[in-house]
């Protein structure tokens, strides 16, 4: 039984985790719309492109990754399906929504690198994420291009079906945050679009070429009008005013140029990193000292829940949260604590893969024509075909569980692994394979014949990279460059301290022992000379 003060150390420590919590969910909401508004006029351009299926893929992860949203880059394809966007290559975009949508969660895990054991348990918890995603593409994205079967499955599911236009669905949680967010930054995602449009269709009214033709009026956004939504939306740049309030944000500036408005969300950016990195600390700490004599059998027990009950608490979080990205990031320092163990994180990751399409849905429920609630389908039966392939078989469950806890080992060996993985799978990866798109659409048969060149010398390097890595003891000799990088690190870190420990004691020992400083033996042997 719990005494009275017992229960009250309880009740304030889970006021200070929620209070942590709270904020560590703002810091998410703030990171999405800075990222917006930084990588909205690049996003707006990638996502205009009606391209090959690969480019279609890759622009969805680029995409996602810069608007730091799979909602928002799904919502942009939905909407860009009725505007001219192919609901093909709008299936190909949101396939690669899904694998842009698990960096965020990865970053989060890197706030556990003070503690190596932690790190490699978060790091592996949040790279559930990005191998399933992956791995169900490298499977299910020739599937479609030869058949097409998610194309015409979600074809049949909306015939008959009609939308209309009218507000937006938002969840309960966005509720709870938004308000505060909005005081600071709020993004204007209708550029995002507008780009987006006129890459596809220069015709269209409500298409813009770039970012720079929603300024340049002396007049500044607002007209000379009073300050609020109603007189400044219209001419607003990357940052507007609240539409439910009418309040214009903290960082609204109505005669602020494209630079100004990047410039400020690059330091709301900075602002929602520091709050990240300060509340995962904060909920962290808490939690330990929570579970300080709880004894790992029991903490198992409690959450060594059923898959399907696990899948489904995923699904049903996320479509309150309204973002499989929140959902993820608050799972993955549980995870990284030893809370939640690798076998349960990765069906709450499958739940919220499939709630964030459920999302999408709802969005497309209250937009103009099939083709968007067409690819919003298409987003879910990709995830729920994913988990058919990859979960129910423990051989195939195995290989994503095995993969997750080699990524999380090499992150807890060499503490900047992570900064490299992201780098590489989320910026490195896609913009190849994009580059390489452009190459064989461009007209001229030279930027083929390179491009031919590029994808042979590709393979060939992927080839010899897994030869050596299975035949020539590659894992180990992973292991020892990433050992030895680690310690250089380490020691190049320490030296400063190190030597002035050393000095110190030399002086000490000098003192102790009545020997002469050699320094001060040459000073006064020069003197005589």
């Amino acid at each position: 039984m719990h005494t009275g003060e017992e229960w009250l150390k309880v009740a304030a420590g889970t006021t200070i985790v929620c209070f942590f919590l709270y904020f560590f969910l703002f810091g998410l909401e703030l990171l999405g719309t800075a990222a917006k508004i930084v990588g909205g006029c690049s996003a707006g351009e990638v996502l205009g492109d009606d391209t090959n299926p690969i480019g279609a893929l890759m622009i969805g992860i680029l995409g996602t990754v810069l608007l730091q949203s799979s909602s928002t880059t799904t919502s942009v394809i939905v909407g860009l399906a009725g505007s001219g966007l192919s609901v093909k290559t709008g299936i190909y975009m949101v396939m690669g929504a899904n694998i842009g949508t698990s960096v965020t969660n990865t970053i989060v895990a890197m706030g556990q690198m003070g503690d190596g054991a932690q790190l490699e348990r978060a790091f592996a918890g949040a790279t559930v994420h990005d191998i399933f995603n992956y791995l169900s593409v490298c499977i299910l994205l020739p599937v479609e291009i030869v058949t097409h079967y998610l194309y015409y499955l979600t074809k049949e599911m909306v015939k008959g079906i009609t939308t209309e236009k009218d507000d937006k669905w938002e969840g309960p949680i966005k509720k709870l945050v938004s308000p505060l967010s909005k005081k600071i930054i709020v993004a204007n995602k209708d550029i995002i679009k507008n780009i987006a449009k006129y890459q596809l269709d220069p015709t269209n009214e409500k298409g813009i070429k770039d970012c720079s033709e929603q300024y340049g009026d002396e007049a500044g956004h607002c007209k000379g009008l009073d300050v609020n939504y109603e007189n400044c939306n219209k001419g607003s740049g990357l940052i507007t005013c609240d539409k439910k309030s009418g309040d214009c944000p903290l960082f609204f500036n109505e005669f602020s140029t494209q630079e100004e408005d990047e410039t400020a969300g690059g330091v709301c950016l900075f602002i929602a990193l520091v709050i990240l990195v300060i509340c995962l600390i904060g909920m962290v700490t808490m939690l330990q000292k929570m579970m300080l004599g709880m004894s790992t059998r029991i903490i198992y027990k409690a959450t060594d829940l059923h898959p399907i009950i696990s899948i489904i608490l995923g699904l049903g979080v996320t479509m309150i949260v309204q973002s499989s990205s929140i959902t993820t990031s608050v799972l993955t320092p549980l995870c990284g604590l030893g809370v939640i163990r690798l076998e349960v994180m990765l069906p709450l990751t499958l739940g919220a893969n499939i709630g964030t399409t459920i999302t999408g849905i709802l969005g497309a429920l209250v937009t103009d024509g099939s083709e968007a609630l067409q690819v919003a389908f298409a987003h879910t039966m990709f995830n729920i075909t994913a988990i058919c392939i990859w979960y129910p078989i423990p051989f195939m469950r195995n290989i994503i569980l095995t993969g997750a806890r080699k990524l999380g080992k090499g992150a807890s060996i060499y503490r900047l692994f992570p900064v490299f993985y992201i780098l590489v799978m989320f910026f490195l990866v896609p913009g190849v394979f994009i580059g390489i798109s452009f190459l064989f659409e461009a007209d001229e048969k030279a930027f083929e014949a390179l491009g031919s060149v590029i994808v042979i010398f590709i393979a060939f390097a992927i080839g010899g990279i897994a030869y050596w890595y299975k035949y020539k003891d590659g894992p180990e000799k992973i292991f020892e460059f990433m050992t030895a990088r680690q310690t250089r690190y380490e020691t190049n870190q320490s030296l400063p301290e190190d030597m002035a420990f050393l000095k110190a004691e030399v002086t000490r020992l000098r003192e102790h022992t009545g020997l002469a400083d050699p320094e001060t033996e040459e000073a006064e042997e020069g003197a005589d000379a």
